[in-house]
């Protein structure tokens, strides 16, 4: 049960002052005063108490036993059917001549005030590849140029500076690969995410994996305009690297992309405070050494990307993953 702020009594004290009256021989009025409330109140709560017994001390709903101006029920139907057929609010209405209201207070009332509701939730499709390399997940981040602290820093956005035109400062775009196995993580901040720009990165990508004894075999992107590039498409073809694209406003595909990159704003780019976009790009290094080699990661029984690299390349004997 859940009492309001302004409550006097609650089921205890009410049983309480019931069993002054009952019990005790108090008189209504005075187990009324030493409960602080009025003796039509006390009156009420014995009443209760002696038709329903202790169940008549709990508080009881507010909602009227009769609403005759309510909808009827066919009415609420008809609505709901029109819904499932995928009606507007404004078409339902019109369709049985009904207010607009009274139709939003309807589809609201039985949860189906937003078009969403009407498709049943997608299953969690959770999938990692067992081989170091088989597939890398890439993306793109953009992120405003820093000069000088801004709101997020002193919390008043009446002292940005105003910047129109020329004077604007720009972005930055970080552009991320995990490898979904490991989830090892290669970052770097670059000035676009042009289709060039984004095959000399993946290139520098696949020379760091390799460092590190991963060979890359697949990559999967969303559809950016980088990544649908004819050159892009070379780079992969020379790379001997097979393309995988999501599929149009499906970002959950490339999930792993996106959740690391939740990670690395709070933890990289918000988790402190910088000065200049420099300032920012110098402290990437130190925080991407530190998610892949100490920082625990929940989906890897709680140990850093590395070791996981290097359990898996242990086990990764001929004949393993065939």
């Amino acid at each position: 049960m859940r009492l309001h702020g302004n409550a006097r009594t609650c089921p205890h004290s009410r049983r309480l002052l019931v069993e002054r009256v009952t019990e005790r021989g108090w008189a209504v009025a005075a187990a009324a005063d030493a409960a602080g409330v009025s003796v039509r109140t006390a009156w009420k709560w014995v009443a209760r108490f002696r038709a329903e017994g202790e169940m008549g001390l709990v508080d009881r709903s507010s909602r009227p036993r009769g609403s005759p101006s309510q909808t009827p029920a066919e009415r609420v139907e008809a609505i709901v059917i029109l819904r499932q057929l995928r009606c507007t609010a404004a078409e339902i209405s019109q369709a049985l001549h009904m207010p607009l209201s009274t139709v939003s207070v309807v589809l609201r009332r039985v949860g189906l005030g937003k078009l969403s509701r009407l498709d049943p939730p997608e299953p969690a499709n959770r999938y990692q590849r067992r081989e170091p390399g088989e597939l890398v997940h890439v993306d793109v981040k953009k992120l405003a140029r820093i000069d000088g602290a801004g709101h997020r820093a002193h919390g008043d956005r009446g002292r940005q500076k105003k910047r129109r035109g020329a004077k604007r400062i720009g972005y930055e775009y970080v552009h991320v690969c995990v490898d979904d196995a490991t989830r090892l993580a290669y970052v770097e901040v670059l000035a676009d995410e042009k289709a060039a720009t984004a095959v000399g990165f993946l290139r520098r990508a696949r020379i760091w994996y390799r460092r590190h004894g991963v060979q890359i075999q697949r990559v999967m992107t969303d559809n950016g305009a980088c990544y649908v590039s004819t050159l892009h498409a070379l780079a992969c073809r020379r790379l001997r690297l097979r393309h995988l694209r999501i599929r149009p406003r499906r970002p959950r595909t490339n999930g792993k992309a996106e959740r690391f990159i939740r990670t690395l704003l709070a933890g990289w780019a918000y988790g402190a405070i910088y000065a200049t976009s420099r300032e920012r790009a110098d402290a990437l290094p130190g925080w991407l050494h530190s998610y892949n080699h100490t920082r625990p990661h929940g989906s890897l029984g709680h140990h850093p990307p590395i070791r996981r690299l290097q359990a898996l390349t242990m086990n990764n004997v001929p004949g393993s993953y065939s």
